[in-house]
């Protein structure tokens, strides 16, 4: 069985366009996680994307992460509350100045919670400054990412209010597959 997927890829150009979202508050800390560890990021993967049909890296071995993680620039940053993953947003830095947000998101606990604004805007942050913590990367000229529809529901509106554009879409047939997590109920 196939389902009907609308892909949305948004950009900022300029630190200028980022629009930052209210801290929600002093029990949340971003924090980079400088060691690269390929089961803590894919811990944060499968929590975040369990429920959104996130599956692309699931099959990966555990070296193909690894390589992914230890490539130079690459940055994962994790919010926390009171010391308890949130959610994290993974940073992908490509030629020319470009930098993806590869990866974003909450774990079903803390979505509604207005922590998701503020990852995003920090990661944001921290793409358009990425040079400064990589000695010989060229600096930043363009944030991107994309998101679809089998993402939250708050997912384009948060994007948008923190700045990015829609510079393409594209509306795609893709084989219905298994949401394989989270657990039944863990999110209610």
């Amino acid at each position: 069985m196939s389902i009907t997927v609308t892909t949305w890829s948004l950009e900022q150009t300029s630190p200028d366009d980022l629009r930052p979202a209210a801290e929600p508050g002093p029990d949340i800390r971003i924090v980079r996680a400088e060691i690269p560890s390929p089961e803590f990021s894919r811990f944060l993967y499968s929590a975040v994307g369990g429920d959104i049909r996130w599956t692309d890296r699931l099959g990966l071995t555990y070296a193909r992460w690894r390589e992914i993680l230890e490539r130079p620039g690459v940055e994962t940053w994790v919010a926390y509350e009171r010391g308890t993953p949130a959610g994290y947003v993974e940073l992908d830095p490509q030629p020319d100045g470009a930098v993806e947000i590869v990866y974003f998101g909450l774990i079903p606990a803390f979505r509604g919670r207005r922590i998701g604004g503020h990852l995003l805007s920090y990661g944001a942050a921290r793409a358009w400054d990425l040079a400064e913590r990589w000695p010989g990367r060229e600096p930043t000229k363009r944030v991107w990412l994309h998101t679809c529809s089998l993402d939250g529901p708050h997912a384009m509106d948060n994007y948008l209010r923190r700045g990015f554009t829609l510079f393409h879409t594209e509306v795609t047939q893709e084989q219905e597959v298994p949401v394989p997590g989270p657990w039944p109920g863990a999110h209610l």
